[in-house]
This record gives C-alpha cells, structure tokens and sequence, in this order.
C-alpha cells in the first residue's frame, strides 16, 4: 500500500506507475482514493468543529441556567442534541469512507523500482547473470518422473488415489535427499546469520490481506472451512505477520530470518506439458529468508539475499541464471524482484526455482509494521526470497547429477547430510 501523502501530491506519479504495470483498469482508483480522502478528511474537521462546540455550549448552558434563562438554556440544550446527532452520523461515515479508502489504497499498486524493465508480462523478462557453465551430457536424460521413480524415490500414482492431482509420496533415499537439502539450505542461512524459524502453518484473514493482493489471495491460498484460517502458500505469510502492528527498535534492525515450513496453494489454470509432474503441485516445502530492514538498507539486502540463493544452488553444483521481472510480472505489493532460475539439461533452458523481492514499505503500511528510533517512529521495510523449494530442486538436481546409468551423484556439500552417500544407484529398470 502506498503512502497517501505520494497521492495527494503526486498523483500523476501513481497513474504512471499503474500504466508501466499495465493495470489501466486501475487508473480510476485513483480519482476515487483522492475523492474519499477529501472527503474523510472534511468529516474530520466537521466533526472536531462540532465536538469543540459541544464544550462550549455546555459551559453556556450552565451559565444561562445559573442566570435562571431556562428558555434560552433549553435552546443551546436543542443545538447541543443536534450536533450530537450530526456527530454521529458523522462519525459513522467516517468509518464507511476509511474502510473503502483502505480497500481502494490496498489495490493501487506499489512504485516499482527506477531498475525495474518495463513489460507486459513474463515472456518480457531480462536476463541478469549466469552462473556455472550450463552443460548437456553426451547421453539423454530421461523426464524427471522417470529418473525418480527410477531410483524407487517417488509414487504419484498412490497419491492421486489419496489426495488428487497435484500430490506425490517420496520414498527411500530420494525422500533423504529432499530432507538434506532442506537441512543444508537452512544451516547455509544460519551460517549467514540468519536466525531460523518454524512459524505457524495457517494464518488469519487479516495477515493475509496485509502480505499480499487480493488476486494474489484468491489465485493462492486454501482457507479453512468454517475457520477465519488458512493454509500458508509460503513461510514468509506468517513470518511478516508475527510483527504486524509493532513497533521495532531501530537498535534490533535488521531482523534476518530464515524459516522452514510446507506450503500449499491451489496452483489455478492450465500448466503446459513441462509442468506435468512435480513441477506445479499442491504442497511441498520450503526454506526461506525474510529481512525487515530500515529504508536505506533494503537495496543493500535485497542484492544480498538473491546472492545467497545463488550461491547455494553453485555449491551443489546446479547452473542457475537471474532473470528481472518486467513490470507487468511484478505483484502489486512490489517494487522489484529478481527470478533464479536452474538449468534444465533435459529442456536445454532455465526454469525458476526462486525468487527475491523487495517491497519497500507496501507490506509494512497494510500490517501496520514500524521501527521507532531517533527520527521517530517510520514504516520498516520489508523483502524475502526462496533460499530452496524443493521438490522444483529435486527437478533440477535430477538432471545435472544424473549419470549414464541413470544413477544420481551427491555432490559433497550434502553427503555429511545423507550418511556419507555419494550416489543414488538405481534400483528399478
């Protein structure tokens, strides 16, 4: 959500950054936020008027009924009873105008960043670096499904009998490997000093419409029949909310956290034939990382923590690339994010296995997240990134550890996580 005050002074400054996101349906919102806070803030001057009367004309009533002037007492009395009544009406106005003004606040899109290439949509996404050499072995590499059930590692058919589409049973050393890199990813953040967390799985109403759009929400999240719950579509959800409506001390920014949780989402619409398997599902799990940060350190933090994601994907030896999301691929709380991206042998092209974004104050005004210090007390900003979702890795791993026998190699960062195991043999023909 963006700062009221930008609107009021340069609203021309907000339509053109929801034409560079190419939102122009939203371009009304503006004229009618402006208009409600008018409006809102002509109320609150009537209302302080009335309210500076009503002390007034109490004071006047006791003194003409001193002076025995019960007519004109009972007078002031009416015009002390019709204010009153105004006030109220006021006030419940008030409270009307405030919820939509929040509602329409709410769907005004962040600023993006001056960085940020303008797009329509993903297929508008640049290329930033490469990292590793992307290579393709001299034999074929078979579907990842294939290579995992292979090695006697994963059962998607059990799974649609049990849960449907979109689920999966890992087994055997496969179901270790998915553990280890989880463990390596979360010890590689503390190594970092990052303070790991298990947060709550589900989340109210009210945290979820303060860490993300309402798009978002309804594309996304599983609620909870009966419930003002709902399933976590990631572990940053739950992380951002546990400080909503505080006040941080300067002295204890910035918080670097890194949390472990599932994760489940509806993954609406059709997905084309390279996200068959395991590449879009309904629960899987996740290490994550989540700075809330002062203003002038979120730049800082943001090339930090996408930095650390690469590299922990280059220690296991996996080529990744980072791709900039275009303005028409940012989500509406964000002001700049950045894709990493492992390379497919098999489709001889990158997909995302993570992203970063930094979302300046947005988040941070809708959850009501300040830090107090010298200068008083300011909105904090606030970024996460993936560090590891598995089972998207266990794709990319699939294919640039395969050997020729269609055995997988463990590269050594994760082998003190497998008992020492430096190879998956296959198992199955």
């Amino acid at each position: 959500m963006i700062d009221i005050a930008l609107l009021r002074t340069q609203p021309d400054v907000v339509r053109e950054n929801i034409k560079k996101k190419f939102q122009d349906k939203k371009l009304p919102l503006v004229d009618e936020a402006l208009a409600l806070d008018e409006k809102k803030r002509a109320l609150q001057m009537e209302g302080d008027t009335l309210r500076a009367a009503r002390n007034s004309l109490s004071k006047q009533i006791g003194m003409l009924m001193r002076e025995k002037k019960a007519a004109e007492a009972e007078a002031v009395k009416a015009q002390v009873n019709a204010n009153a009544a105004r006030l109220a009406d006021i006030e419940k106005e008030e409270v009307q105008i405030q919820e939509r003004l929040k509602k329409v606040m709410m769907a005004i899109p962040n600023i993006i960043s001056p960085e940020t290439p303008i797009g329509k949509d993903d297929s508008e996404n640049v290329e930033g670096e490469r990292f590793l050499e992307p290579k393709v072995p001299d034999f074929d590499i078979p579907y990842h499904l294939d290579i995992l059930e292979a090695l006697e590692g994963i059962d998607v058919d059990s799974a649609r009998r049990t849960s449907g589409q979109g689920f999966y049973y890992l087994t055997g050393d496969i179901a270790r490997l998915h553990s280890s890199i989880l463990a390596y990813a979360r010890d590689f953040m503390i190594a970092k000093g990052f303070t790991y967390c298990i947060p709550p799985f589900m989340i109210r109403s009210d945290v979820v419409s303060g860490v993300m759009s309402f798009e978002e929400m309804e594309g996304m999240m599983y609620k909870i029949e009966g419930e003002d719950l709902y399933l976590i579509g990631t572990s940053e959800h739950s992380m951002i909310g546990r400080f909503m409506g505080q006040t941080i001390d300067e002295k204890k920014l910035p918080l670097t956290l890194t949390s472990y949780s599932p994760c489940f989402r509806k993954e609406k619409g059709a997905h084309g034939i390279e996200e068959r398997g395991i590449y879009r599902i309904h629960q899987f799990e996740k290490q994550e990382m989540i700075v809330i940060c002062k203003p002038e350190d979120s730049a800082a933090w943001y090339e930090k923590m996408w930095r650390y994601t690469v590299e922990l994907f280059v220690s296991m030896g996996i080529p990744v690339r980072t791709l900039e999301c275009c303005s028409g691929d940012l989500a509406d709380l964000k002001y700049r994010s950045v894709d990493v991206e492992a390379w497919s042998p098999r489709q001889k092209k990158y997909f995302e296995v993570g992203s970063c974004s930094n979302l300046t104050d947005a988040q941070a005004r809708r959850l009501g997240i300040r830090y107090k210090g010298e200068k008083g007390s300011q909105f904090a900003h606030t970024l996460n990134n993936t560090v590891v979702a598995p089972p998207r890795m266990l794709i990319a791993f699939a294919e640039n550890h395969l050997l020729p026998d269609g055995s997988l190699e463990i590269p050594e960062v994760l082998r003190p996580y497998m008992g020492g195991q430096s190879v998956i043999s296959v198992k199955k023909a």
